[in-house]
């Protein structure tokens, strides 16, 4: 019996239904295809993935199942890895061609992209895998990408239709399993919801009105929660484009009035792209310090301060806020991003491997090519960026003077005095038993000594950039990364 013919578009981190190049591509080809989504168990068990982000790209397929509810069209999920579920294809139809974007992701997945890539030779099979946002793969500099970056953002969005019918899905065995299923179907009401029509009413509020104080309230703990885009899980998952997020707000009838925010909110839409084209130039940003030198470095490993600062436990109200935000949310702004990690890596001194999947875990916006640049970053093992040891006692004063964050993300201190809201080991005991609190029982002692070990991380890293291999290093990541004589 001939097996019927059909195409696939294989959907990755690109879930939504507008602008979507392998979409078009398949309508255009003219052969009825079938949309579909893996979740691979391979991937699954990595260790930079968590629950959420999986939630978020079943919440997004269901969303764009809705959209398409008027054209007969949807996505279908298969539970398997990549090579087991297109080998069914090939057994069980006349596959002839697939279409995707090009995933900008970890090592794991462009391992797994050319293993498919060597089934679908074998088989004759086409694989047409179009750029995502700008972003090239496999280039080994960066020599003119900026040029190329906006023309990208210019071009004119893709507006998909959808004609074409779907052939039918013969049975198989890669069904979500009923435990996985419950899982992913689970949604905490703090995250933010998926999907891109969810996507666009974020965006939509951030024009009207949210966004006009962005640049004022970029670094605040708690205003940045509104002022800011809050578009990231949406740009991480693929329910929006960049092109598409760019041109609604720079042509927004808003933009002549608030252009200082809108435009510092557009640069950071470039920022994005500009780290994940970093992170395919050299994806060791995820397993290895990027200046080598650094890994000479020699850190004592501290289980005790790295339990302490992933379950917010520290001892430092702002350090603490942020993790049980951030693991009960999955969102917090950049600087306490920042502060996080310089914490973990210069006043506990531990290496920034030890925190950097814990993090990418919590973060329902979690983008590789962003993650482990911005990671080592703040780590301060690149030897070229300046190196940022953020006080959190002194961050906490400048962004959160009144303690309203701190309250709301540590019950335990409600009902501190505010002049010990941001330094409640300063208490006495007198004043701790007013305010009902015992520090070192109901809320930890800081674990450090905060000046004793910034003054050893300052020793101890900034006395390591004179290293020769730091040094040789410089010079290569220079070389690698740079554009007309600029690193960022």
């Amino acid at each position: 019996m001939d097996k019927p013919p059909i195409n696939i578009v294989w959907l990755k981190r690109d879930l939504r239904t507008q602008d979507h190049a392998p979409l078009q591509q398949a309508e255009q080809d003219g052969l009825p295809y079938l949309v579909i989504y893996l979740y691979e168990p391979t991937l699954i068990q990595y260790p930079d993935t968590s629950d959420r982000h999986l939630q978020f790209v079943y919440h997004s397929t269901q969303v764009m199942n809705t959209v398409w509810k008027s054209v007969q069209r949807e996505v279908h999920l298969f539970y398997g890895d990549a090579i087991d579920v297109f080998g069914f294809f090939i057994e069980k139809y006349d596959l002839k061609k697939v279409f995707s974007h090009q995933e900008t992701g970890t090592q794991i997945t462009y391992d797994r992209d050319k293993a498919v890539a060597q089934l679908f030779k074998k088989y004759k099979i086409d694989w047409l895998e179009s750029p995502t946002n700008g972003v090239v793969r496999g280039i080994t500099n960066r020599d003119g990408w900026d040029k190329q970056w906006y023309a990208t953002m210019y071009s004119k969005p893709i507006q998909n239709t959808y004609n074409l019918p779907e052939p039918e899905l013969l049975g198989h065995d890669f069904l979500l399993p009923f435990s996985f299923l419950k899982r992913i179907k689970d949604y905490s009401d703090l995250y933010q919801p998926a999907g891109e029509v969810n996507g666009w009413k974020y965006l939509r509020s951030f024009t009207q009105r949210r966004g006009f104080n962005y640049h004022r309230f970029i670094s605040k703990p708690t205003q940045s929660r509104s002022s800011c885009g809050r578009v990231s899980p949406f740009l991480t998952w693929g329910n929006l484009s960049i092109r598409q997020v760019y041109q609604y707000v720079k042509d927004h009838p808003n933009f002549r009035s608030n252009k200082r925010a809108f435009m510092g909110f557009l640069d950071r839409l470039k920022w994005h792209c500009h780290f994940i084209q970093k992170f395919e130039v050299e994806c060791a940003y995820e397993t290895h310090c990027i200046n080598r030198g650094y890994e000479l470095l020699e850190r004592t490993l501290n289980e005790d301060f790295i339990t302490a600062w992933k379950t917010g436990t520290t001892g430092f109200p702002l350090i603490d806020a942020c993790m049980r935000c951030v693991i009960a949310t999955g969102w917090i702004n950049f600087r306490m991003r920042a502060m996080l990690v310089s914490f973990l890596c210069h006043h506990l001194f531990q290496d920034w491997r030890s925190g950097v999947y814990h993090l990418a875990q919590q973060f329902l916006d979690y983008e590789p090519g962003i993650h482990y640049p911005q990671f080592q970053m703040q780590a301060g093992t690149t030897g070229v960026n300046t190196i940022r040891m953020y006080n959190p006692t002194k961050q906490a004063q400048d962004h959160d003077p009144e303690g309203v964050y701190i309250r709301k993300w540590i019950p335990e201190l409600r009902n501190i005095p505010q002049q010990y809201i941001h330094e409640p080991w300063k208490m006495t005991l007198l004043e701790q038993g007013f305010a009902g609190i015992e520090i070192g029982k109901d809320y930890p002692k800081p674990i450090i000594d905060l000046k004793k070990s910034g003054r050893i991380a300052r020793e101890a890293i900034w006395g390591h950039r004179k290293n020769k291999v730091v040094q040789q290093e410089k010079q290569r990541i220079l070389d690698t990364h740079t554009r007309r004589g600029q690193f960022s």
